[in-house]
This record gives structure tokens, C-alpha cells and sequence, in this order.
């Protein structure tokens, strides 16, 4: 089975690109067109009078931003208990709300780009399984009750054998309810979902969305905005007032390089300015393989975005799986929801390849097939036709958060990057704090903050 995005299949296939051919000098130059990439560029145009360059080693948005679920959610993939106890509780609550207010500024990009992409918002839903799970998320709510965070609502099955050990200091953060109205929100049919947790989710498609909003920094900019693609990077040179970046055939002189990228690109930084950096960035990712698939079924229920913990435990290094609806138009035939579904991932070796091009493997199919029969009511005799399977490489930080701003050992130098596996509005909250860099604002610090030593 090949490597099918539905999301790329929605790009306008006939949109031409360029590839950089002369020499250039701009302010910025932003190394990645993903998400990351083009919210950094979006924010740097309008809050600055700066000229800006892309620059994509293939082509726009087709890297995760190409390759993911389409959920758009504000969450770590670590608990915020756990930011608490790493950062502290004000840092950790700056940083949970940043990512919170990043929805306003995903709002701000597509109403000054004019978008009229699909782009639902409505309340998520994550199911439990097990004592443990439960009791992690309480104590999130719990610690955003102490940080004058909004709640998450978490409603417990009256029928859980575990009632009687709730710590009381948990009291008002959650309802007990009947079991079927758990399984009413989370749409299935198993029993062992014995909790759920509702709170803001969204689904888009990102490469799309890159896509149109390229398209308008292109018209609304012109003379100081430019994207080029098939145009990779080998080599970024940091001085003390200027980034070089070798091309192969041509160089661009930049104030400024914003990294926007996975962090497994064959390029090397090499810093005149100071200590080394190239050996600390491309150790501060770790690679994970992402694998997805996706059918379609008729358009009679709403949008939704549900996560699925079917095992006990409820660290990230667990599975858990993800599933997508939304309306899809295919091949020009309207009417239809598309369902995806994610859940298994691989890590990626430590100097292994990742190709776009590899085949989705047959296991992960049957891996699917089981949790969606023991999961939803569907027909057991009807075989589940996916017409979309597909992988991404995603970018995982040592801590799970993202690494935004610049370089402690040269500030010519700053990073949005690694997605963590929940990238949408943690790239576009980056794209914003990148800006004020640029712009020269004093930033504050925050949990985002590259650390001097990896």
C-alpha cells in the first residue's frame, strides 16, 4: 500500500513553484514551507516592514503538516501536571495558555487571508480505560484549577469500581455519570471506556491551509515576500550579524534563519560566532514515524476529533489511538465524511532515512481493522475499504515541548520546531513569538525557551 495523504490530494495540483536560481539577501530566511514555516512568515510580514524568504527542500506543506490527522488541539502529549512540576506553576500556566490563545491567532490567518477552506471547531472528547489514566487527568485539572485555567470536563462512569478510592482533593472536578452517556461521546460501543475528558478540539487540513495562505503572503506582499521549493539547504554559516546559507549553487545572506523543520535535514550549522551548534540541534529531535489511514462513509454526522486510551497507562510512550471526521469531497463527489484514524507510530533510529515514498506496511491495517470492529458498531461482515493510508516523520523534543526562539550560543540563529505529535497550533503560537524576535520586541521568557545545554 503506498503513501497516500488525503490531505495532499487536496492541493492544486497545477500550482506552479520556483526554485531559488540567483542570489539573494533577505531579512529573514525561514528554513521549512510547513506550518511552521509559513505561520513564522505570515506574522513576520505583517508585524514587521522586514523582507522575508521559504525556503523548501521539496514542496510546500508536504512534510507532517502534509502527513498528519488533521486535529487542531491544545494539548502537550505530557500531562500539564507534569509541565508544573518541570517549569514551575506560572511558566507551565503561560505556556498551557499560550497554546490556548494560539487559536485566536489561527483565527487572524484566515480571516486576513480571506480563507473559505473547511475549518470546524467543537468540543473533543479523550476516553479512558483504566483507575490510572484517571486519576493523571484529574490531577491536570487539579493543577489547572491552582493555575486560574479553564477546565477540562471529565465525567466518570457511576458504575467504575474505583469510586470509593477518588482522593478527595479532586472534589468539583469531575461528575459521575451513567456509562452510556461516555460512550455516547466517544461514539463507540466498548464497555472498558469508563471515563471520558471534553475540551476544545478542531480538525483542518494544514497543507491546504499552507497552501491558501501562501498563496495570499505572495499577492498581499509583494517585493518582500518569496517561496521557493525544491531548494535545499546544506550548509547555514552563523556570524555575528549575519547567516549565511549555502544553497550548492547559490547563497543567501540573512539578519535572521528561522529552523522550521523536523530536525532530520542533511544540513550543517556551523557557528563563527561562538560554541557549536550543529552536534546539540540534531540531537535535540527525536524521529517518530506516524502511521494513518483513512475511509469514507456517508456525510450524516458532524465533525469530531476523539482520542482512544484502550490500555491501561496513561504515559505518552503508551498507544492510544486518534480518529478524524470531517466532510470530504473526493474526486469532485460531495457528501461524504472522511475517517481517519492514527494510533500506531515507530521510532525512528538514530541515523536512519525517512522516505516519503516507503510503503505503508500491511500490519498496521489489520492493527486498524481491530480497533474500529471492537471499538464502533460497524457491519462484521463489510470489509473497511481505506482509501487513504498513510506515515509522517514527526519531531519529538527530549521534553515533549516545543523549541521556539533563538540559539543561546548565537541569536542569529532562532528555531519553531518540533511538533511533538500535536504540531498545528503550537507552529502557529511559534510563528507569532518568532515575530517579535524578528521585530526586535523583548520576548519573556517562557517554557518554550531553547535550553543552553540538550
Amino acid at each position: 500500500m503506498k503513501n497516500y495523504s488525503p490531505w495532499l490530494y487536496q492541493l492544486d495540483q497545477a500550482r506552479s513553484s520556483h526554485k531559488l536560481e540567483r542570489v539573494i539577501a533577505p531579512h529573514a530566511a525561514i528554513v521549512g514551507a510547513g506550518i511552521a514555516g509559513i505561520a513564522t512568515a505570515f506574522f513576520a510580514l505583517k508585524y514587521t516592514d522586514q523582507t522575508v524568504v521559504v525556503l523548501e527542500r521539496h514542496k510546500l506543506a508536504h512534510g507532517a503538516t502534509g502527513h498528519n490527522a488533521g486535529q487542531v488541539v491544545s494539548y502537550f502529549e505530557r500531562g500539564f501536571a507534569s509541565l508544573v512540576e518541570e517549569f514551575g506553576l506560572d511558566m507551565a500556566a503561560q505556556g498551557q495558555q499560550a497554546v490556548e490563545d494560539a487559536w485566536s491567532l489561527l483565527d487572524e490567518m484566515y480571516t486576513d487571508a480571506g480563507l473559505d477552506i473547511p475549518f470546524a471547531r467543537f468540543v473533543g472528547h479523550t476516553g479512558l480505560s483504566s483507575f490510572s489514566q484517571v486519576l493523571v487527568n484529574l490531577e491536570n485539572n487539579r493543577a489547572r484549577r491552582e493555575a486560574g485555567l479553564r477546565l477540562e470536563d471529565i465525567i466518570i462512569s457511576r458504575d467504575a469500581l474505583f469510586l470509593r478510592e477518588l482522593p478527595l482533593k479532586y472534589a468539583g472536578l469531575y461528575r459521575l455519570s451513567a456509562p452510556q452517556e461516555i460512550l455516547e461521546r466517544l461514539e463507540s460501543i466498548n464497555p472498558d471506556y469508563i471515563a471520558c475528558v471534553s475540551y476544545q478540539k478542531g480538525c483542518v487540513n494544514s497543507a491546504l491551509f499552507c497552501q491558501e495562505v501562501a498563496r495570499y503572503l505572495l499577492g498581499a506582499y509583494p517585493g518582500r515576500f518569496a517561496l521557493y521549493e525544491q531548494t535545499a539547504v546544506h550548509k547555514i554559516i552563523l556570524h555575528e550579524s549575519v547567516a549565511v546559507l549555502d544553497l550548492g549553487e547559490h547563497a543567501i545572506k540573512a539578519r535572521r534563519v528561522v529552523l522550521c523543520t523536523n530536525g532530520f535535514e542533511d544540513f550543517s550549522i556551523i557557528n563563527e560566532n561562538g560554541l557549536g551548534v550543529d552536534g546539540r540541534f540534531h540531537a535535540s529531535l527525536q524521529g517518530r514515524v506516524a502511521y494513518m489511514s483513512g475511509y469514507l462513509e456517508v456525510l450524516n454526522k458532524p465533525p469530531m476529533a476523539v482520542s482512544y486510551f484502550p490500555e491501561p497507562g496513561a504515559s505518552k510512550d503508551e498507544n492510544y489511538f486518534y480518529l478524524t471526521r470531517r466532510p470530504y469531497e473526493y474526486e469532485h463527489r460531495p457528501g461524504h465524511n472522511l475517517v481517519l484514524l492514527g494510533g500506531p507510530d515507530e521510532l525512528l533510529p538514530e541515523q536512519a532515512r525517512y522516505s516519503h515514498d516507503r510503503e505503508f506496511p500491511e500490519r498496521h491495517v489489520a492493527v486498524f481493522d481491530a480497533f474500529l470492529r471492537r471499538t464502533y458498531e460497524l457491519d462484521p461482515n463489510k470489509k473497511i475499504e481505506y482509501l487513504f493510508t498513510w506515515h509522517g516523520l514527526m519531531g519529538y523534543t527530549k521534553n515533549g515541548v516545543r523549541m521556539v526562539g533563538p540559539e543561546p550560543q548565537n541569536p542569529i540563529l532562532l528555531y519553531n520546531l518540533g511538533c511533538n505529535g500535536v504540531g498545528i497550533l503550537p507552529s502557529v503560537m511559534g510563528g507569532r513569538v518568532v515575530a517579535r524576535h524578528i521585530a526586535g520586541e523583548q520576548v519573556a521568557k517562557s517554557i518554550f525557551d531553547v535550553p543552553t545545554a540538550r
